[in-house]
């Protein structure tokens, strides 16, 4: 059992149980979930010797934001559902972290506490039907402080399984609250849980830039050949994620599909990366292959639910030391240093 497997009991432990069922949960028979993490665990890293490797340096920085680390948390939405406090819990683990969060359109919290708590952020935007109410939330987004706009790109109805425990159903309570930027009155006009546009074309990066005046990033894809048209439209950055096998259960995963992302548009912007990154060294080797940070999704929420925002910062700080700690037996001094020749797949 590793440290995030007990991790997740003691979550699973202290949440209701369709809490944690939610968590948990993944597309289809979670095929694409478990191959996430399986396909990190089949790269090699390739030791190099009789380098000066006396200290790691891992600060960096993601579009121009200085980090601790490239490993940021990952935008998560029914956060209230692990403490009442939610996003404002993780950014503080985060700050406390050195690192910067993503915030979900879906978050029951309100932007300017999560901003109080002083880790920088990114708003990630699910696109509803009407765009007027994407648009509010987008500048009221940025009067709050984020950095930078994280587009789902590969917004899908949900599967069966995942619909049975999808928080439309739980009982009322905060568990369930996810409008906690709108007020009453907006809640009444677009409604408690605001329909996701499924007629997204690359224009919409535009749009959200132009709004914003914000960078945009793609997050959702998985080919060259998509990464190509967010570019092209304007995407200042592509985050290769499966939403952590959530999105399509038979789909390839993310560490499968970085290669070739990377080969067609990491000369031309930020290539980040998700889903199955399960500690420091899954890190490394997306580092190596050219990624510029990974996010943490599920060990994070796990953190914030067994222990609030120092469960965060524990998280964070784990993957960090992890993350140090195979740089130095790999013979590196930097994250800089690292390069695609010091990864192979097994």
């Amino acid at each position: 059992m590793t440290w995030i497997d007990d991790l997740a009991h003691r979550a699973d432990a202290v949440l209701p149980d369709y809490v944690a069922a939610y968590y948990h949960s993944a597309a289809g028979d979670g095929t694409c979930d478990r191959e996430g993490i399986a396909d990190w665990n089949g790269f090699r890293l390739r030791p190099s010797v009789l380098r000066d490797c006396r200290t790691q340096d891992t600060a960096t920085e993601v579009l121009g934001t200085p980090v601790a680390a490239p490993v940021l948390v990952a935008p998560m939405a029914q956060q209230v559902g692990a403490r009442p406090e939610g996003e404002v819990l993780t950014a503080r683990g985060a700050a406390q972290a050195g690192t910067l969060l993503g915030v979900s359109t879906n978050t029951g919290v309100r932007f300017a506490d999560i901003a109080a708590e002083g880790a920088p952020w990114w708003y990630q935007v699910y696109v509803a039907r009407d765009r007027s109410v994407t648009q509010l939330l987008v500048e009221r987004a940025v009067e709050a402080g984020a950095k930078a706009l994280i587009l789902t790109v590969d917004t899908t109805a949900l599967g069966r399984e995942q619909a049975e425990i999808d928080p439309r159903n739980w009982v009322e309570s905060h568990h369930k609250y996810r409008t906690g930027n709108l007020t009453e009155a907006e809640v009444e006009r677009y409604g408690s849980d605001v329909d996701m546009a499924l007629d997204l074309t690359p224009d919409t990066i535009g749009w959200l830039a132009e709004v914003s005046g914000l960078p945009v990033l793609a997050k959702g894809v998985l080919t060259a050949r998509d990464a190509r048209r967010c570019v092209d439209a304007g995407a200042d950055g592509i985050v290769v994620s499966t939403h952590g096998g959530r999105r399509l259960g038979i789909s390839v995963t993310s560490a499968s599909a970085l290669p070739e992302i990377l080969a067609e548009v990491g000369s031309e912007v930020e290539v980040h990366v998700d889903s199955g990154v399960r500690g420091g060294h899954h890190a490394a080797v997306a580092l190596a292959l050219g990624a510029k940070a990974v996010h943490v999704g599920r060990p994070v929420m796990w953190g914030l639910a067994a222990d609030g925002a120092a469960g965060v910062a524990a998280v964070l700080a784990q993957y960090q030391h992890e993350l140090r700690t195979t740089l130095r037996q790999l013979g590196i001094g930097s994250i800089r240093d690292l390069s695609p020749a010091d990864v192979v797949r097994r």
